[in-house]
This record gives structure tokens, sequence and C-alpha cells, in this order.
């Protein structure tokens, strides 16, 4: 019987995916768009805290590939946490639809596909939408954050910070837009600007220019993501009694209305996850993986600053046990400084139609290591629906050979879940009771309008002794009728004092504080 001819792509591909562990089955190698091996292309289970990108043009299956991987995650008793930005992976609570097409897919790749439901549970950024209200107060928000979402410029964050910072040194807590907008618009009254004069700098005109930025970010709806009670980011580290990773889907509706405020959010879960999550080194499974979809939205007009700060958080978030996943359309729309973090790597398509894209795609191949195809530019460009070119850290560390991969088929149900099911799952879970009902305590805006109030008290009283002390300073009549002028200047001073002391008088001050107040932390009125 004569030997089988050897298969030059198959003998440099295959002894790359030869793991000796627990792995995520991803598809099979391809030779070319149409001839399949029997070669498995895997990802060690191990490795995914060393993080990884998922790219690809619109329409050409990133989010099924992202949940085959969140399915096979879970099915490994791995949390996952992801951003759902049209809703389509609500279908994972749900069992797939199988048919001719999937069952195809499935025997061509070896895969004994079989219709399965996985725990989700659903969230929403404030509250807007299907889901478990997330909500962060501004204090953990911080101000580097802050001024991405408002696109500060480099002096206008530094300025933000001395707001923060002013605030905590005088204890008033910022929980919500509304302190921080209270916290600037004092500082630029005439009542806090020796405040302002302490914080050499900050000037005015800056303090102008966050406080419309902070009234247009208001008007926008950000407002419901801030608050009571703030999210505990370890709640996303949830096991089922069966031994599955909960999956948890944030949803982000309008998001073409305001992308930097996701984008920035979903930084700040991760950033909160590295803050309090204990360090972990080197385990056999990650404790949560994060998939940070429409990634290009957090790196757009980003600060230096900004930058550094995902880098380092990308960096070291891999020995808490955490490993990200960034999902998005380009390679090149990750810094060179995140990208080259990115252990494991999923292309799919990528078009070459204008001069701008013939450029991303050689950047996109000059990030790969050796490939035994002839030309990887070419594969990108011809590579099907549910088919990408992979490589993945081994575990050892080192980069597995470029493979062109038809993947698996997701097991769960393809689409979006009915929305009643959704809401049901919704208000069953324990952490809805715990997080849905908005908690409103006192706060730098309530603190700094009973400043206000006390200051127009106080000035009422100071009013009241000077114009007894000049009643006081003027001499006595001589007449006659001296004693009985006096006796009605008394009368008159009981009276005033009577009316100073009723309570139409106070109503009367607390509607003059609450008018000052407006023009200190509203739009409606200046003083």
């Amino acid at each position: 019987m004569a030997a089988a001819e050897p298969d030059p792509l198959v003998d440099a591909v295959a002894p790359g995916y030869a793991f000796e562990g627990a792995a995520l089955e991803l598809g099979g190698l391809m030779r070319n768009a149409t001839d399949l091996t029997d070669v498995h292309i895997r990802i060690p289970l191990g490795m995914l805290n060393r993080h990884g990108l998922v790219a690809g043009a619109t329409g050409t299956g990133k989010t099924k590939t992202l949940q085959l991987l969140a399915e096979q995650l879970s099915a490994n008793g791995v949390p996952v946490f992801a951003a759902d930005i049209k809703g389509d992976l609500s279908g994972m609570s749900v069992p797939g639809e199988g048919g001719e097409k999937i069952a195809a897919r499935a025997q061509s790749v070896g895969q004994a596909w079989t219709a399965t439901a996985f725990p989700v549970e659903f969230y929403a950024l404030g509250g807007q939408g299907t889901g478990i209200p997330l909500r962060v107060t501004m204090t953990a928000f911080g101000p580097i954050l802050l001024s991405k979402v408002l696109g500060l410029n480099d002096t206008q964050e530094s300025s933000l910070g001395l707001v923060f910072h002013y605030a905590d040194q005088k204890g008033l807590p910022l929980l919500d837009l509304a302190d921080l907008r209270a916290v600037v618009q004092w500082l630029t009254s005439d009542e806090g600007k020796a405040d302002l004069k302490l914080l050499g700098g900050l000037s005015a005109a800056t303090a102008g220019v966050i406080l419309r930025e902070l009234i247009g970010f208001q008007d926008q709806g950000a407002d419901a993501f801030f608050g009571e009670p703030e999210f505990e980011s370890s709640e996303f580290l949830q096991t089922t009694p069966d031994g599955r990773g909960l999956v948890s889907l944030v949803e982000l509706p309008n998001l073409q209305d305001r992308p930097a405020v996701f984008s920035t959010f979903l930084m700040w879960l991760l950033a909160d996850l590295f803050h309090d999550l204990p360090e972990v080194g080197d385990i056999d499974k990650p404790k949560l993986v994060f998939f940070f979809d429409e990634a290009h939205l957090l790196f757009n007009d980003a600060s230096k600053a900004f930058l550094d700060q995902i880098a380092q958080t990308v960096r070291l978030i891999r020995s808490k046990g955490v490993g990200v996943f960034f999902v998005t359309q380009s390679p090149t729309d990750v810094p060179d400084v995140v990208l080259a973090q990115l252990g494991s790597r999923i292309q799919h398509q990528l078009r070459a139609h204008t001069p701008n894209d013939a450029k991303a795609l050689k950047q996109t191949v000059n990030t790969y290591p050796t490939s035994a195809y002839d030309d990887l530019g070419e594969v990108i460009t011809s590579l099907g629906i549910g088919e990408a070119v992979v490589t993945v850290m081994n575990e050892r560390g080192a980069p597995t050979p470029v493979a062109w991969t038809r993947l698996r088929a997701p097991e769960s149900l393809m689409g979006i879940a009915d929305a009643a099911v959704m809401q049901a799952s919704v208000n069953a879970s324990p952490r809805y009771a715990k997080y849905a009902q908005l908690v409103d305590r006192e706060s730098a805006h309530e603190m700094l309008t009973a400043k206000v109030e006390e200051g127009a008290r106080r000035a009422a009283e100071e009013a009241e002794e000077k114009a007894r002390a000049k009643e006081a300073a003027k001499p006595a009549p001589r007449s006659s009728g001296s004693s009985r002028r006096t006796s009605s200047r008394r009368d008159d001073g009981g009276i005033v004092e009577d009316v100073v002391k009723s309570g139409a008088f106070k109503d009367f001050m607390r509607t003059a504080a609450r008018e000052i107040a407006r023009g200190m932390f509203g739009t409606a009125r200046r003083r």
C-alpha cells in the first residue's frame, strides 16, 4: 500500500496545534477556499489570559466567533463578560436551531453539534435597556476616563483632575454628574472664587469649558450611568451550580449617539477588576474573559495619558487571571503598544477597495509570524463568512503557525432572544434586587446647596442685627407723646421680630436660597 503523499501545509501547521491540556476548538485547517484538512485548530485554555484580537470587516462573522468562544469558555467553567452591541449575543440563553447548513459545517470540521443554551445574565448601562443596571460613582470613574468621554485636551484634563482633588480635600462626595457640575459651578461663582484661586492650575475659562461639556454630556442622558448603588465588578466572576461559567452581557442601546460613553465605561469596568482582584499568576484557566467589542471607539482621539492607562491595565491584568479580547474591524484600530500584548489573533476578511484599505492590509500581514501560505494578504481578502486566519500562543507561550480556518458553528441561538424571556431572566436575578433601585444620598450637590442656604440665612441675620443697632442708636423723642411713639416703635420692633421668626419668612428665605442655588447648579438662572 503506497504511503500518503506529504502535505507541506499540514506538516507545517498541525504540530503547532497539538496541545496537551484543555483547549477551545475553533475549527478545521483549510488549504484553500475549497479544500479542508482534518487538522483541528485550537486555543489552549490556559493561554486565554494572554489576551487576543478578533478582527474583520462588517458582516464577516466576528460576532459568531465571539459567541463560539464564549460558549466554550462557559462550558469549561470560565465566566465571560461581553458587550452586546446589537443584542445578537442574547441568543446564547436559548438553544440553537439546527438545519442543513449547520449540520454540513459541523460535519466538515468534525464538530458534534448539539443545540445548547448557556447561563446568561443581562446588564444595561444605567438601566437603559433590558438588564440589571450598571452604575458607577463619579469619584470612582475618575478624571482621566471622564476627560476621554468629554473630549478634553491635555490641559483641560489636568484641570479636571484639580476639580476632583478639590472635592476630595473638601469632603464633597462626587456620586453623579449633578455633583461634579455643582463643584465646578461653585468654583466659578462669586462665593467660590477664593477656592478657585487656591487651585493655581485651574482657570475660570477652563472651568467654564468643562462645565459646558458636562452640561452637553448630561443632555445626552449620560447622567443615568453615574450614581449609586455602584456596581461591584467582581459580580461577573460567577459560576453556576453545575460548574459552567456565567456569561454576562451588557446591552449598548443607541451606540451611535454616545460611542465614547460606552467604550469608556467598559474600560472602567476593566480597570475596576484590575483594582479589586488579587494576583494569581499563571493558572490553568482564566478567572474571567472580557470581550471588548467595537474597540476602535475606545482608542479614537485618545490622549497619551489615556492610552498609557489602557496599555498598563492590559499588561498587568493578566496576572489577575483576566483575559481581554478586543473586537474591531482592523488590527490597525488598536495602538501598537496594546496590539503587541495580544497573544491570540482571529482575523476575518479584510477588504482592500481603497488605498487606505490596502495600507491597513499590508500592516496587518506584517504583524503575523511567518506563514506557510504564499500570499497571506490574498488569503485574508479572500476569506469567506465564518472563516478566519488564526494564530495563538501555544502552551509554551510561543506563537503557533498561521492557519486558514473554517470556524465551528455556535450551539446556541445565532440571533436575538425573546424580549419577554430576557426580562423574566433579569427580574429573577438576585443582582437585580441589589442594583435596580437608584440611591440618592447626600453628596456634593446637596452639601453645596446647604452651604448657600446657610450663607443666605447668615446674611439675613446680619442685616437684621444692623437694622436693630441702627434703631437703637436713634435719640429718644422729647415730646409728651414720646412714650406712645416709643411704645409704638417697640411694637413695630416686636412685629418685625415676629415676622422674622414666622414660618412664612423662613419659607421666603429658603426660596431665595434655592434661587441662588439654581444660578450656581442649574442652567435656567444665573446670579
